[in-house]
């Protein structure tokens, strides 16, 4: 079973995700027959330590001089922990693509 987690927005208003039973970190909060799990951030401010990990990692894949970078994150949402990497096969989930066209 699922349960809903609500989810600020920097600028008003709030995203609603659907999270499994028990997430680590969960406030229940009873809402006319539902639950909603309230975060303790906004949506922004847990989606930017993804943000600095994709600028890292592009940082370090345009030292190789592509044509283009393209990166995959899996990104799963926490009461607690706010945005975090998701596991595909039971590591963390990204996925890279480097392109060089050739020519010039």
């Amino acid at each position: 079973m699922t349960e809903i987690m609500r989810m600020p927005l920097d600028g008003g208003g709030a995203l609603y995700v659907e999270v499994p039973e028990r997430s680590a970190g969960t406030r229940r909060v009873s809402r006319t027959g539902e639950v909603i799990d309230a975060s303790v951030e906004s949506l922004q401010v847990a989606l930017r330590p993804i943000g600095e990990a994709a600028a890292a990692a592009l940082d370090v894949f345009r030292r190789s001089s592509p044509d283009e970078v393209e990166l995959e994150f899996s990104v799963r949402l926490n009461a607690e922990a706010g945005a975090v990497i998701a596991k595909t096969c039971g590591e963390g989930h990204i996925q890279v693509r480097l392109a060089w066209r050739g020519g010039g």
